[in-house]
Formats: structure tokens, sequence, C-alpha cells
């Protein structure tokens, strides 16, 4: 409105001056104003009509580093030209949506498609699709939403873990045992000939086509652990910023053990203590694997309770013949002495330590000015790091270290 004032008070003069003067020139001006406002109003209100648009998003969730595909479709089914058409879409990706402008003649079509990457996990809203036309001169402007808003949910980036390894149990799963069971399990062995009580699901019909006679698949039991993850996102121990942090690397160490785990058919449980303390309980399958995903692409380290407080009351979650995996960038050594405790109970340990002290220096390195000479390290974290590295080693935990700019296939060895 204030961009069209200037235009409305000197329309007002050239009318007033016109009818007092009586002067030929200014009713030549103020009709020729007529012509140009009212044509371009008219051009205005013509730029929507007949349009049809729409746009499609390829998926609705994926991992960092995935790129997300958009796919706009715009389509003149009238005679009159559209001479120019802004398209965008509002949304609060990092980076957003690029948008084009672009003119349609009579019954013309345009489609085109653009690619987003997925830079940041979180929950993520992709608007309405915006369209604006109006006149050449811009006395006036026309606008419309079309279709709906679509929320984009991004997973963290999941790193393969070849070398990963979890201490095995008797329990079905993924690795197999010489010993064979007559459990049906999912990994099939061999076959030999049907004997008494072996059930019909077990007869291998192409086998028993081609030997004559009822033959039938033998199983092996497989040894599997399962595992209980505790993630540490307490706010006071978090060091780094962005992607380069111990939050973002500690929720990919989760998602990447996580992975592995439902992959090698373990059950697999989760603690968080953020904000909310969150807790999953352990399963196995797609569909854990999917909670466990959108609950790591959501969390974020603003939690106030300490890594002691979370192990006391989420240790008792986890059963004889599990293994707790706990991911932490805290210095702190209260916690250890929990963890010596499990051996007896028969569970396992794996430590992941999210060194903050590296982390630290990692991000003052990146923002250091360019000849200045390198920051020194802090000489007290890096000595609680140590004593921390001690205790564990006194109570023979199986400690990992992660550490800035580092793959996870790299750091997280058996």
């Amino acid at each position: 409105m204030l961009r069209r004032l200037p235009i409305v008070l000197a329309a007002i003069v050239v009318v007033l001056a016109a009818f007092s003067t009586g002067l030929p020139f200014l009713f030549y001006v103020l009709y020729l104003g007529i012509l140009v406002g009212g044509g371009a109003y008219i051009v205005t209100r013509l730029g929507l009509s007949d349009l049809e648009a729409g746009y499609a998003v390829s998926q609705l969730h994926g991992h960092v580093g995935e790129q997300l595909r958009v796919t706009y479709t715009m389509r003149n089914a009238g005679r009159v030209p559209k001479l120019l058409l802004e398209v965008h879409n509002p949304t609060s990706l990092p980076g957003g949506l690029p948008g084009r402008a672009i003119s349609l003649g009579p019954n013309r079509e345009r489609s085109w498609l653009v690619r987003a990457p997925l830079t940041r996990r979180g929950h993520f809203r992709v608007e309405p699709l915006q369209i604006r036309t109006g006149d050449p001169f811009g006395f006036f402007e026309s606008s419309a939403a079309v279709g709906q808003g679509v929320t984009v949910v991004v997973y963290p980036r999941i790193e393969r873990l070849p070398f990963w390894r979890l201490p095995a149990a008797d329990l079905e799963g993924s690795h197999a045992s010489p010993q064979r069971t007559h459990q049906t399990t999912p990994l099939a062995m061999a076959v030999r000939p049907w004997a008494p009580g072996d059930s019909m699901n077990r007869i291998h019909w192409k086998t028993t086509a081609r030997h004559g006679e009822i033959q039938v698949k033998e199983f092996d039991l497989e040894q599997t652990a399962d595992a209980w993850i505790f993630l540490d996102l307490e706010r006071t121990i978090q060091a780094g910023r962005g992607d380069e942090s111990t939050t973002e690397a500690a929720i990919r160490v989760a998602a990447a053990v996580t992975d592995r785990a439902i992959l090698e058919n373990r059950a697999v449980g989760l603690t968080v203590n953020a904000h909310r303390a969150s807790v999953l309980p352990a399963d196995r399958g797609s569909r854990q694997h999917l909670k466990i995903m959108q609950l790591l692409a959501a969390v974020d380290a603003d939690g106030a309770t300490p890594l002691s407080e979370a192990l006391i009351s989420g240790l008792g979650r986890v059963r004889r013949g599990m293994t707790a995996v706990i991911i932490t960038a805290s210095l702190e050594r209260d916690w250890v002495r929990l963890l010596g405790t499990l051996r007896i109970r028969g569970i396992g340990c794996v430590v992941v330590l999210v060194d903050a002290p590296a982390y630290a220096h990692y991000e003052a390195l990146r923002h250091l000015p360019h000849g200045a000479p390198p920051p020194e390290t802090d000489e007290e974290a890096a000595q609680r790091a140590r004593a921390l590295r001690h205790a564990l080693a006194e109570y023979e935990l199986r400690t990992m270290t992660v550490l800035p700019a580092k793959p996870l296939a790299e750091l997280l060895v058996a």
C-alpha cells in the first residue's frame, strides 16, 4: 500500500489540475493514465485465471546427505498468455527451495524439477505453493496459494560400521552357531531327508522334487546380543557447533549402531536424557528402526539430567544377555562405577566417548583468523578426559572414542 501511495497522490493531483485549469494536455495525461491503469488492472486480474498449478514432493522423510526432489507443473488452460508468473514454496528447510519466474502462452504447460539437499536433521515444513503475478508497471499484483503444506522429517545420517561388533549370546538372531536347533530361525543352513516329527512347513519342495524323496530344511541357532542405547544429551557437557559438534556426533553414533543392530536382527532399546526423558522399549525390525530414527530426528541437547541419574533409572530395564551402549560426551566419572556392576548381572557394556575437548579445539581452529597461531588446548579438560579413560580401564569397560572430522567406520572398531 505504501508503494502505491505516490501513484494515488499523483493521480489525484492530475485530476484536480485538469478540471481546475481545463488544459487539454492535462486531460490527455488523465485519459492516458486511465487507459494504462485500467489495462494494468485487467492484465493482473487475468493473470491467474485459467491457470492450473501443482507440486509434488518425492518423499516426506529422508536422511541427512540425501536430496529432496520437488516437481512443479504449471499449465495455462486459457487463451490469454501469462506474461509473468513468480512461483515459489516457502519452507523452513535449510537453504530453502529456489523459486522461478516464468511466462506461459495460451494452452501451454511447463514442468521443472528442483533438488534440495538435506543438510540438517529435524522436522521441516514445506508450505503451499505461492503464485504471484502483476502488471508490467507494478501498479497491481495478484497472488494465490496452491495445495497443502507438508512436513518433511530428516533423519540423521547413517554411517555403516563394518567392523562394529557386540558380544554374542545364545538368542535367536543373525550369526550362525554350529549348534543345530529345532526352532525355525531366519538362517536355513542345510537340507536332510525327512524324519518322523518334522513339520510340513520345513519341507524344501525344490530339493524334494529333484531327489524324489521328501527333504526338509535344517536351521542353525544364531548368536546375537540385544542392545540398549543410552544417549546422553545433557546440555552442559556439549561442545562444538553445527554438524561438527558433540551433539550431532553422538546422534550419528546412535543412528549407526541402531542401523547395524537392526540389520543383525537384534532387539534395540533407546533411552535419551533430553529435555524430556524418552524411552523406547527394546524391539527389532523395521518398525523399531523407524521409531528410533524419528526420535533421533527430533531430539536436541537440552537435557538437565546427568548421565548418572539416567543410568540409575534406566539400567533396570536392561535384562541379562543384553549389551548397554553408552554414548556420552561427559567428563565426569560418577557414572563409571554404575557400569562396573553390569558384568555381575550378565550384561555387556560398550562406552562410546565423544571427545568434547577435541570438538571444542576443532571449533576454535575453524574460526581462527588466517595466519593466527593455533589456540592452546584446554589442559584441565584434557586432564579430566584422561582421568575418565583411566577409570573406564580400571573396570575393564570396552571404550571407543569419537573424534571430529573422522568417519565412524574408522573409530568404532571391535
